[in-house]
């Protein structure tokens, strides 16, 4: 996923920020919130702008998050990259050969050891760690894992941002368009 060293993923929300991504230097973008009605088209329409569209799956509204709805964003509407929280839909994109980001999401010690236990059984590409603003736990999850990792959720600032990085994460995404552009300046 990170080409180009990308170390931002712009998350779009709303669509309205669909078209200023697809004309930044931006290669990949992560879709977060969509309707299953819309993939085919905007898979298409990131493709001829020859960006590369990871789908939030538990975010499509009209998608169930089982197997028959990771086989339809594999197969159908040929999505680069799936993110889920659900082991299942993880797998799915494995096994499909489409990259698979499994989200955690940092609540207390049981869901953090809920979530170590999912990525050993899903051998996910890249781990998305919410909040992205514990730099200690971001810290923690790569040296236990071994698994690059994405910060995301409340980054709100460009200090955020680098705060992440400097914690050992991979990339970050965020909808915050502020660092989008930030990072386009200064990058």
């Amino acid at each position: 996923m990170k080409t180009n060293k990308q170390t931002l993923f712009p998350a779009i929300r709303q669509l309205k920020d669909f078209d200023w991504v697809l004309d930044s230097p931006y290669e990949t973008i992560i879709l977060l919130e969509s309707h299953v009605g819309q993939l085919r088209s905007l898979v298409r329409t990131a493709k001829q702008a020859n960006k590369k569209l990871f789908i939030h799956a538990d975010l499509v509204h009209g998608l169930k998050s089982d197997d028959y709805g990771a086989d339809f964003l594999c197969q159908d509407i040929k999505i680069d990259g799936l993110i889920s929280t659900r082991k299942n839909m993880v797998l799915k994109a494995k096994k499909q050969g489409i990259s698979a980001i499994q989200r955690m999401f940092l609540l207390d010690s049981l869901a953090l050891e809920t979530s170590f236990h999912k990525i050993e059984q899903t051998g996910p590409d890249y781990i998305e760690v919410l909040p992205g603003v514990v730099p200690h736990m971001i810290r923690e999850i790569a040296d236990r894992t071994q698994v690059p990792i994405i910060a995301g959720g409340l980054i709100r600032t460009v200090d955020d941002f680098k705060t992440a990085l400097q914690a050992g994460a991979s990339a970050v995404t965020t909808s915050n368009k502020d660092i989008w552009k930030h990072n386009l300046l200064s990058g």
